[in-house]
């Protein structure tokens, strides 16, 4: 995961703590909206990334999801992307960083996980693709 890390803080140009908060938010959303097999996979061949969607996002969008939680469950699934980046935007995040969070994490997935599985994630969340 620290690998991740320093890639984001390099290539993005904000600081470790946010870099490892956005990447925690960004999968636990992935962990909450795509399809339960690939997207298991993905996150568990990303060394670390079990733990930071824990850290971040609780056990699920119900107990620990705070605002996130209350905003998914609210928008549901269409909406799910737009809530991801207002929950960024919340964490300090503009519009560019967080592009750039996500295309560095798409792409350490993709290094971790293969290609397939990580394609196979994006496509089943509506919305992504264009972010990513």
């Amino acid at each position: 995961m620290q690998d991740l890390i320093a890639r984001i803080t390099e290539n993005v140009g904000i600081d470790a703590a946010l870099a490892e908060k956005a990447v925690g938010m960004i999968l636990g959303f992935l962990q909450r909206e795509a399809a339960d097999g690939p997207v298991a996979e993905m996150i568990n061949a990303i060394p670390g990334g079990a733990e930071l969607v824990a850290q971040f996002n609780g056990e699920g969008s119900e107990g620990g999801g705070g605002l996130m939680g209350s905003l998914m469950g609210a928008i549901g699934g269409g909406g799910g992307v737009m809530a991801l980046g207002q929950q960024l935007m919340g964490a300090g995040l503009g519009m560019g960083e967080i592009t750039g969070v996500a295309k560095q994490t798409i792409a350490f997935a993709k290094e971790h996980a293969g290609e397939d599985v990580v394609d196979q994630v994006v496509q089943s969340i509506p919305g992504l693709s264009q972010f990513v």
